[in-house]
């Protein structure tokens, strides 16, 4: 990289499962982690975000250590640089915010490293280190993704052709996946597998095919996630019964939670958060659209390897 030029990596949020796509669906969302790369003598993180000011600032840090390893993947060494970081989303409020740092690490290591990974290679990588494939390919491919991940293989399918609008309903309180997995059931019996499953195939096809009503009724259906993890969340309940005559279509905990998703068709959204906000008037409310491209990256990469 010549002297003072600069990358800037931009990945944005996600929402997971969207009721029944238990560790399966993501969706995109417009909200941003941006780093701005320069090249430095040693790794340095610079954040712009108050949120973000307690995390490491050298090589420790998630983002950069994330990188290291993925350069050690290919037996590489990234040259140091320093890492500006602003992010525009909560942390530990179900908006995938630790895959969206997955993310822009593997585009860090591939923009440092200069690795031309494919956007199939980051998806891979990226969901061996999460662990599930939902969030990290939202924040990949952007729009709507549906993942299969197992021992051996991870399957994808991306939709970008749903045209809605999302309000994020986010509390001041945070709720750490751990936390939300350790109430959820170790197993299921057969026959409550099998009628889960088939509310999450209707979810995908109704999503698919515009019948949002149909979506947001699934939604409320869900049997693998959402019924165990109301105790945490008590505002889902109240919000999934005020939803359909506010006139949103249907709501989704956001990934592990605490944030709730309401899904409404466009021009909905001032109407739906005014009402809300006298029912609910302690939550932050955020107005979202899907985001379409997934992570990007701008300027000059030649920043080099050892």
């Amino acid at each position: 990289m010549s002297e003072g030029a600069m990358l800037t990596i931009k990945v944005p949020a996600s929402s997971a499962n969207i009721g029944p796509g238990f560790d399966s669906i993501g969706l995109a969302l417009n909200l941003y982690l941006t780093l701005e790369v320069t090249p430095s003598e040693k790794w340095e993180v610079i954040p712009l975000t108050e949120e973000l000011s307690l995390f490491p600032r050298d090589e420790s840090n998630f983002i950069i250590e994330t990188a290291i390893e993925v350069a050690k993947q290919y037996s590489k060494v990234l040259s140091p640089c320093k890492v500006k970081v602003t992010s525009e989303i909560p942390l530990a409020r179900g908006l995938g915010s630790s895959a969206s740092a997955i993310v822009a690490g593997i585009e860090l290591a591939d923009q440092v490293g200069e690795f031309q990974l494919s956007k199939k290679e980051k998806f891979l990588i990226a969901s061996k280190m999460e662990g599930h494939p939902d969030n990290v390919g939202a924040s990949i491919y952007g729009g709507l993704i549906i993942g299969c991940q197992s021992e051996d293989a991870v399957d994808v399918e991306v939709i970008h052709s749903m045209e809605l609008d999302l309000i994020a309903v986010v509390p001041k309180e945070e709720l750490l996946t751990k936390a939300a997995r350790n109430v959820l059931p170790s197993t299921l019996s057969f026959q409550d597998a099998v009628e889960a499953s088939a509310i999450s195939n209707v979810l995908v096809s109704s999503l698919v095919t515009g019948n949002y009503e149909l979506a947001g009724k699934m939604m409320q259906k869900d049997k693998f996630h959402q019924p165990y993890r109301k105790q945490l969340v008590p505002h889902l309940e109240t919000i999934e019964r005020a939803s359909t005559s506010l006139g949103a279509f249907g709501a989704a905990l956001s990934g592990a939670g605490p944030t709730v998703l309401l899904f409404t068709n466009k021009g909905n959204v001032d109407t739906i958060i005014a009402e809300l906000t006298k029912l609910l008037p302690e939550m932050m409310y955020l107005p979202l659209q899907i985001d379409k491209t997934g992570s990007v990256c701008m300027g000059s990469v030649s920043i080099g390897i050892k």
